[in-house]
Order: structure tokens, then sequence, then C-alpha cells
């Protein structure tokens, strides 16, 4: 078996640290990829092969598929699908647009690689497909409806391959992390601005809360970890004989994983809400 995976989202945060960590201490071909040409500039400074991949446009999706199958001879053990944005706003702001977009990255171009891995994982006869969901892919907070709603489809999606991939030897694993240190909160305050008049919105007071949270040094929330939380469970979801459906990571998954096995939806509503607008 060759020890080949690629990644998206590689340019900063987990897709970067796990992408190093891989081929440095773990001896596998990492195909690193990013949407920006910049990144994978920086990417090949770093000693690891990259190309650009976007998840909103299918032709750079299925170049990256065919080099990745041209350079390994037609294999591939692993794919991680980590490229992702989180989209600040309360859901009566978002247009159809902003809507959209989100799912075109979060969602659609992660199944659309997918699927076009899967029929070579079939005909080698195994693979693994990790997926990096989040806490909010079975919980919600007020004013993150967008990503919620790509995360809780990732989940329902994964779910399903893996009934259908039983018996096969592929793997599907979802990575469930809360607060992970990255770039995540710089670039919900780009979509912020890019997607939401926050001038004319009722929430317009929020909003410069929210911001003023998002543009803080430092981690913003308790219980956030380093990027290399999240690649232990990348680790052992690679190479465990039995990896797991779900990988827990940072304190809050943990607490809400239990939460909404034990509590009425009213009463984690109202612990959600409280969490929502403190954060």
């Amino acid at each position: 078996m060759n020890k080949t995976i690629l990644i998206t989202g590689c340019s900063s945060g987990i897709g970067l640290c796990v992408a190093k960590a891989l081929k440095e201490e773990k001896g596998y071909r990492v195909f690193a990829t990013a949407r920006r040409h910049e990144s994978v500039d920086m990417l090949l400074n770093e000693g690891l092969e990259s190309f650009r991949l976007d998840l909103m446009d299918s032709n750079t999706i299925h170049s990256a598929f065919e080099e990745v199958m041209r350079r390994t001879d037609g294999e591939l053990y692993a794919l991680f699908n980590n490229g992702a944005y989180g989209l600040p706003g309360a859901i009566e702001d978002l247009s159809r647009d902003a809507l959209r977009d989100q799912f075109e990255t979060n969602v659609l171009g992660w199944q659309e690689l997918t699927n076009l891995v899967l029929p070579v994982m079939r005909k080698q006869g195994y693979g693994r497909i990790i997926q990096n969901s989040s806490v909010l892919g079975f919980v919600s907070l007020p004013f993150r409806g967008a990503y919620n709603a790509t995360k809780y489809a990732i989940e329902g999606l994964s779910d399903t391959m893996r009934l259908e991939l039983k018996g096969t030897n592929i793997h599907v694993c979802l990575i469930e992390p809360g607060p992970i240190a990255s770039k995540f909160r710089q670039n919900a305050i780009r979509m912020l601005d890019k997607y939401v008049d926050i001038e004319k919105s009722i929430h317009r007071e929020r909003y410069q809360e929210a911001l003023k949270r998002l543009s803080k040094e430092g981690p913003a929330v308790p219980f956030t970890l380093p990027p290399e939380a999240v690649l232990k469970r990348v680790i052992h979801a690679l190479e465990s004989g039995k990896p797991q459906p779900r990988y827990y990571v940072t304190f809050p998954t943990y607490l809400f994983g239990i939460l909404k096995r034990i509590l009425s939806t009213r009463a984690l509503d109202f612990l959600l809400g409280k969490t929502g607008n403190s954060n």
C-alpha cells in the first residue's frame, strides 16, 4: 500500500499542519492543494507537492485529481477534505448567492472530489475518506447558520457513504473539532464584509460586537487548541485497522455531544443561545 494522501485547504491552519506532519513525521506522500496561486508557491517552498484546487471551480477539482493520478500511476490511499470557510451572519441577512457560495465550497466541491476518488479506491480495494466537519455539524449556534448547514450536510453525506461503502475496505471518518487556532476568524471577517450589509441589518449592533471578537488577538473562546489536536485524530483515522466513524476534538465537542443526547431541544437551545451570545 502506497501512503499517499490528497488534502484540500492547505494554505494555513489544520490543512498545512496535517500536510507537513504527515510528510515529515509519518512518511506520507502528500499532495497539498490550495485555492490561491501564492499559497501553492508557499507549499512548494515547504517541500510539499502542491497544485491549485479551488473547491468552487470544477475544472480545478478535475485537473488536480488528474494530476494526482498521473503522479501515482492511478492510486490514492486517502483523501482529507478540509478546505472550507465560515460565513457569519443571521440567516435572514444571507442572500441566495451567499448560501450558494458557502455550499459550493464547503459541501459540493468536497463531494465532487470524493466522487472522483471513490472509483480509484474501489478498484484498488482500500482507502480512507476523512472529512473535517465541526461541532457545528451536530449542534447549531446563532449567526452561524450557513456554516452550520454545510457541516450538517457533510455529516449526512458522510454517514450515508459509510453505509453504502460497507464491506469495501473504504472507511469514511468525520473529524469534529471545536475551536482550533487558525486563520478562520480573519477569513470570516472578509466573508461578512462581502455578503452582509451590516448597516442595513436589524442585527447591526450584534455584528459590530462580532467584528470585535473576530478581530481579537489570540484565542477568541476558551478551550481553543492548536491544529496538532486535529492531526492526532487524522493519523488515527489513517492508520487504525478500525478507524472511528467520528473523532471529537476539543472539550466543547465532547460537552455538546453529551448534552445533545441528554437534554431536551428547548434546554439545549437555551445553552446554545447563551454560548452564541458570549462568543
